[in-house]
């Protein structure tokens, strides 16, 4: 892991590159792939397995990387600039939480290592208060500037990123106290709601079109329902049979907004070509990649006799979508770094609403 992290530094350092706010999305992405798929999937042998540990190692490696570049916006006096004039691109900054619940339970399951983990959950519990507060200072912002048009899924990470923490302190530890387990699933429902809310106004008051206007991270929707889920079955609040209603609920967002990507991607290969209307890359679509990893993890843990031939459907095709996705978006960010060496790359709040 040590060389994996050496040389992503370094390359950042070479690049002398600042990574965007939501860039930590990426290792959200692979450490739900993963930790939530491939362990699922094939089983915890093969989690445990070299390929296994190579992947977990990586998203280590990225993570102690974007971290690095972030705390270089601070020494060089940027962080404000980059990560936080823009209300709604402060939002991002709950990528940061969720890619360290995920490294967090990595390093658990991994290496056990205890002291360490609770000490990062420690930090990360500041890390999330100092988010919470932005975001709602930011909600207000957003309200009383007439930003409200410009609003898109990433408001949702609030929901995200308070999730999260339900999942990494019951993977590290054996009892969580109901009430913690309760206050944070309320408290990330509440932000779920509001940010809904603020979506429903956004396209509801306002001449919008889905090919420039509907933001690839509005997959969220459905992924923020499907973590607030999937950490109500993890915390032992309810079980696999009772969270069956709140997967059937989640299933109808998920084809609600996918069906609006199905014809965004249809208009944008029209409109621009396969080439600039889908395979171009942006940041924001890691969030993609997140959301449907996070419902197929999800659908893993839902028990139901009822469901069972929808869980087999979602989880024997899910696999293969999930993994395809993952590789084309490796292979376009790959294409990005090559040809933009001394540029942050977008931030999510300026994207470029590529569909992919």
């Amino acid at each position: 892991m040590a060389l994996f992290c050496l040389l992503a530094v370094l390359f950042i350092v070479s690049r002398k590159m600042y990574i965007s706010t939501s860039t930590m999305a990426a290792v959200m992405a692979l450490g739900i792939v993963t930790q939530g798929v491939l362990l699922n999937f094939f089983g915890v042998s093969f989690f445990l397995s070299g390929f296994g540990k190579l992947l977990s190692m990586l998203d280590l490696a990225l993570w102690i990387a974007f971290l690095f570049s972030f705390s270089m916006t601070i020494i060089k006096g940027e962080f404000k600039n980059i990560h936080y004039a823009n209300p709604i691109n402060r939002f991002g900054i709950g990528t940061w939480v969720g890619g360290t619940s995920i490294c967090g339970i990595i390093v658990f399951k991994q290496f056990g290592s205890s002291f360490l983990v609770d000490t990062l959950a420690f930090l990360n519990v500041g890390l999330w208060m100092y988010y919470v507060g932005i975001s709602i200072k930011s909600i207000f912002e957003i309200l009383s500037s007439g930003m409200i048009n410009r609003v898109h899924g990433i408001l949702l990470l609030t929901t995200v990123s308070t999730q999260s923490l339900v999942l990494l302190f019951n993977t590290i530890n054996d009892h969580v106290p109901a009430y913690m387990n309760g206050l944070l699933i309320i408290v990330g429902f509440s932000f779920y709601i509001i940010s809904a809310l603020c979506l429903f106004k956004r396209y509801s008051t306002s001449h919008w079109s889905v090919t420039e206007d509907w933001n690839n991270t509005n997959c969220i929707l459905h992924g923020a329902l499907s973590i607030t889920g999937l950490a109500m079955i993890k915390s032992g609040l309810v079980s696999g049979q009772t969270a069956a209603g709140f997967w059937i609920g989640t299933l109808i967002v998920f084809l609600f907004v996918e069906s609006i990507e199905s014809i965004r991607l249809m208009k944008r290969i029209r409109l621009y070509g396969l080439k600039k209307g889908v395979f171009t890359y942006d940041v924001t679509q890691w969030s993609r990649i997140f959301t449907f990893a996070m419902f197929f993890t999800f659908t893993y843990f839902i028990e139901s006799n009822t469901l069972l031939s929808m869980k087999e459907a979602v989880l024997h095709l899910g696999i293969w979508m999930i993994l395809a996705l993952f590789l084309i978006e490796l292979f376009l960010s790959l294409q990005n770094l090559k040809k933009s060496p001394n540029q942050t790359t977008g931030q999510i709040s300026n994207e470029s609403n590529s569909s992919m």
